[in-house]
C-alpha cells in the first residue's frame, strides 16, 4: 500500500470526494478556484488549502505532477 492511499484511509467519506474533486482538477489544471501557495525553499513544490485538508505536490521540469502527501493540516504537515 503506497503513501497515498495510507493517508486517505484516514480519512471521511465525505472528504475523500472532496479530495477526488481537486485532485482530478489539479490533473486537468484547472485550479483557479484553490488556494495554490508554493512553499518556501522549493521552486516546484507546491500545497492546495481546502478546509483542513492540505495537497502537497511537486511539478518536475517536464511539468509531470507527484503528489508528495494528502494530510489535515497539523504541526508535522510540511515536514517531509
Amino acid at each position: 500500500m503506497d503513501k497515498i492511499s495510507k493517508a486517505l484511509k484516514k480519512f471521511s467519506p465525505k472528504e475523500r470526494e472532496k479530495i477526488k474533486e481537486i485532485l482530478l482538477k489539479l490533473k486537468n489544471n484547472s485550479l483557479n478556484r484553490f488556494d495554490i501557495k508554493k512553499l518556501k525553499g522549493s521552486d516546484d513544490i507546491f500545497r492546495i488549502r481546502k478546509g483542513d485538508i492540505r495537497i502537497i505536490y511537486k511539478i518536475n521540469k517536464n511539468n509531470d505532477l507527484f503528489i508528495l502527501t494528502v494530510e489535515r493540516r497539523s504541526d508535522n504537515t510540511y515536514k517531509f
